[in-house]
């Protein structure tokens, strides 16, 4: 059980990893330091997927850490 759990965890983190480094970023360096502040990006298509399934992968993940937590 323990095996199993671990092994779906460590799919989960690298699902959850290529998700996040993949997603656009439309804020660059430049908006850190002030510049562009208020613009609201309605995501479309497959970026909306991707901003989903990186919710859905880290909630997965933290409900996993928590079993974990408590099986180990």
């Amino acid at each position: 059980m323990h095996t199993l759990l671990t092994a779906i965890l460590v799919i989960d983190s690298i699902l959850l990893i290529l998700c996040i480094l993949v997603q656009h970023r439309i804020s660059g360096l430049s908006s850190t330091f002030g510049g562009s502040g208020s613009v609201y990006v309605q995501r479309r298509g497959a970026e909306k997927v991707l901003y989903q399934a990186g919710i859905v992968l880290s909630a997965i993940f933290f409900g996993l850490s928590i079993v974990l937590w408590f099986v180990y």
